[in-house]
């Protein structure tokens, strides 16, 4: 029988929200329900711009603030049927989660009938906050995550496929860093100072402004619970510590959506105009309808949207036909909110993988411990089984073989022992079993390396320290491609920044001039074999909507998969030592290499912000250290741009002996509006590698009151 929840203590001022110094809201209130509602408020008013942005996302309609530049994203959200997805899976929920979900949106509703949903980003463009629907938190989640998965690497397969054949797939495997990054690592009881778990991570996203992930705190009788949320979700699905139970998630890497290429017709008869689709069984007829994208200063754009029996369409295709989408929450109808009320009230591992049980997409690797010292590493989410072709390539749409089988694959799990590692890897994600690809395994091996060779038993501080860990995981391969060089074939210059090179330690310091030079090398290398003959085909158009164009940049996929290019390029006919050979020539030319340049003078943050006028201009900026293949990835694009706009947009440590010793850490602050003193305060911080400690005490926190300004 599982023993009832400890009562939580409440704050002496009773119900409301407060604030430690960095301006992070502790919430409390008298019952779970309230507690959501007070959330939704909370997000409205410390992100008002942010959730409402991510609304107009969700329903497609972000060319009326933005203009026509955003007609692309609005276009696949409405074909995506993204808006549908969420009021469907909203539909599905059971009754407590549905309640729990419209009192945060009657909280977010609340405060825009308060008036307190302005902001000067309202002001730029002109536009203002609307009232809710009850299943947009589900449509804001979607957004996050839609292309979160791998169908648009799919669609780069296929170019590669049609321009330099088959066989040239595989050299652009993913299995080399891209648009990968998170960790999350648990150390046993066993191995730490105090006995009891610790668990550590950091989720690597888009460094928006503001920043993705809210800290927060959420408490009422029935659970106590600090951690990370999204701006416009309820509650704390990816990372918390409930003072039970700590828990922590990475990206699996899975492959759980699939691409269809889809042969339609229109059909004209006595019943009228139709458009029907080839399938397995012969022609059958689809869902068609027609919607109008308002553009700010242009012309409305009308979209046509149609879903075969497989999925929405969601792209042409080079030769003029379609792509249709199938992801799990389209056909389940729910996205796994249902496990985020019994997250918050988890007293142990056991419940909180028996809520992840209820998860469905993204698929996550997820580590957890609680206070009896128990430690849990498994893969949550749907992966549907089905042809492994599928994961490979578009999949033709007429053939039964590729159809999904009803049938979900079993994922992992693992009691731990010692350490848990996931890091977007092979061996954390689940392996052949549930993707083709992963990210490489140089962050992984290197988080297991330094738990294992630490010294003396695991502290906080010991955690903490691997978040900034700058060794570049793939430097030994460079390395070797350096060495085994001819000095004989280079100018003298080239032959000094070779010298140089092999001597270096492979760390990449903001203040190191080694790695400012390696940069410059490694993008000479990328923009050398972009223009490549072997590859010179790639350049054709890719027919694809250009939504997916940063999925099909020649150069940024070339940086990607620069490891598996220089170990397998000889099989296309490139040499790898003439095109290193050759950007240390053109490295060599550089002349603030000559004047001594360090790596954080071209590694800056690159915040970004959706606007384009005075709040864009004044985003912060900082050196950075760390780069893609490093723990620390400040992921940059090589021989496209040494700036980092994918990064780090949170840090923590939770301490399962004593949550009060727990850490964390954003990119900017607490608050969503420019000009605010929490706006940005925690850069200084997260750009050295501290951590602001977590708050547990209410009597060190300050209550609102409702004249304040809102955060």
């Amino acid at each position: 029988m599982t023993p009832a929840p400890t009562p939580q203590s409440a704050p002496a001022g009773g119900r409301g929200t407060y604030r430690d110094e960095w301006g992070i809201p502790h919430l409390w209130a008298d019952t779970a329900d309230e507690l959501a509602f007070l959330q939704g408020m909370n997000a409205a008013t410390d992100r008002s711009w942010q959730i409402e942005l991510e609304r107009w996302r969700s329903e497609g309609r972000t060319a009326e603030i933005l203009g026509v530049d955003a007609v692309v994203w609005d276009r696949f959200a409405r074909q995506a049927r993204l808006d549908d997805t969420a009021r469907r899976c909203y539909e599905n929920l059971d009754a407590d989660t549905q309640r729990w979900c419209g009192q945060y949106v009657a909280g977010v509703n609340q405060a825009l009938a308060d008036g307190v949903r302005g902001g000067p980003e309202f002001q730029e463009s002109g536009s203002e906050a609307e009232p809710w629907n009850s299943w947009t938190p589900l449509g804001v989640f979607l957004v996050h995550h839609i292309l979160f998965s791998t169908f648009p690497n799919k669609l780069f397969r296929a170019h590669v496929a049609r321009t330099l054949g088959d066989d040239a797939v595989s050299l652009f495997s993913i299995e080399a860093p891209v648009w990968s990054g998170s960790n999350a690592w648990a150390a046993h009881g066993s191995t730490t100072t105090s006995g009891l778990p610790l668990i550590a991570g950091d989720p690597h996203r888009l460094m928006e402004l503001p920043g993705v992930y809210q800290q927060i705190r959420l408490a009422c009788p029935e659970f106590d619970a600090i951690g990370f949320a999204f701006p416009g979700v309820p509650g704390l699905p990816h990372f918390a510590h409930t003072g039970n139970t700590a828990w922590a998630i990475t990206n699996a890497m899975a492959d759980y959506q699939d691409l269809f290429v889809e042969e339609l017709r229109r059909v004209s008869d006595f019943a009228g105009e139709r458009i029907e689709a080839r399938g397995a069984e012969g022609w059958e007829p689809v869902d068609v309808s027609s919607e109008t994208i308002r553009v700010r200063g242009g012309e409305s754009a009308s979209v046509e949207i149609i879903e075969t029996s497989r999925g929405p369409v969601i792209s042409e295709t080079p030769d003029g036909g379609a792509l249709s989408l199938r992801f799990p929450a389209r056909v389940e109808g729910r996205l796994g909110f249902q496990a985020l009320l019994p997250l918050l009230r988890s007293r142990n591992v056991s419940e909180v993988e028996t809520a992840f049980d209820a998860w469905v997409e993204p698929v996550n690797s997820v580590v957890a411990g609680d206070v009896s010292g128990s430690v849990r590493h498994f893969v949550a989410g749907l992966v549907p089984q089905r042809n492994p072709a599928n994961r490979r390539l578009p999949a033709p749409a007429f053939s039964a073989r590729h159809d999904w089988e009803g049938q979900y694959v079993i994922l992992p799990r693992t009691e731990i022992q010692q350490f848990a590692v996931s890091a977007n890897d092979r061996a954390a994600g689940g392996g052949d079993a549930v993707a083709m690809e992963f990210a490489p395994a140089h962050r992984a091996l290197r988080i297991r390396q330094l738990l294992e060779s630490a010294a003396e038993p695991l502290s906080v501080d010991a955690m903490q320290a691997i978040h900034t860990d700058t060794l570049l995981g793939p430097w030994p391969l460079f390395r070797s491609m350096l060495t085994g060089l001819n000095a004989d074939d280079l100018s003298l210059e080239a032959k000094e920044l070779r010298a140089l090179l092999v001597e270096w330690d492979g760390s990449m310091d903001a203040s190191s001039h080694h790695a400012a030079v390696f940069a410059a090398w490694r993008g000479a290398l990328v923009q050398g074999l972009a223009r490549h003959p072997a590859l010179a085909a790639l350049n054709e158009s890719t027919g694809y909507s250009p939504l997916f164009g940063p999925w099909l940049s020649v150069t940024s996929r070339i940086g990607f998969a620069l490891e598996t290019l220089l170990a397998r390029g000889s099989e296309f006919g490139i040499n790898g030592g003439v095109e290193a050979a050759a950007a240390l020539e053109v490295a060599a030319l550089e002349e603030a290499l000559l004047d001594g340049a360090v790596w954080g003078e071209r590694h800056k943050l690159l915040a970004v912000h959706v606007l384009p006028g005075t709040l864009a201009a004044s985003a912060p900026v900082a050196d950075l250290s760390g780069d893609t293949g490093c723990v620390l990835c400040t992921e940059s694009l090589p021989g496209v741009d040494d700036r980092s706009f994918r990064g780090p947009v949170a840090r923590y440590v939770w301490d399962l002996a004593d949550r009060g010793n727990s850490r964390w850490i954003v990119p900017f602050g607490a608050s969503g509006r420019p000009g605010h003193q929490h706006f940005a305060d925690q850069l200084p911080l997260w750009t050295a590698g501290e951590l602001a400690p977590v708050v547990t005490d209410w009597s060190v926190l300050t209550k609102d009151t409702p004249e304040q300004t809102p955060a």
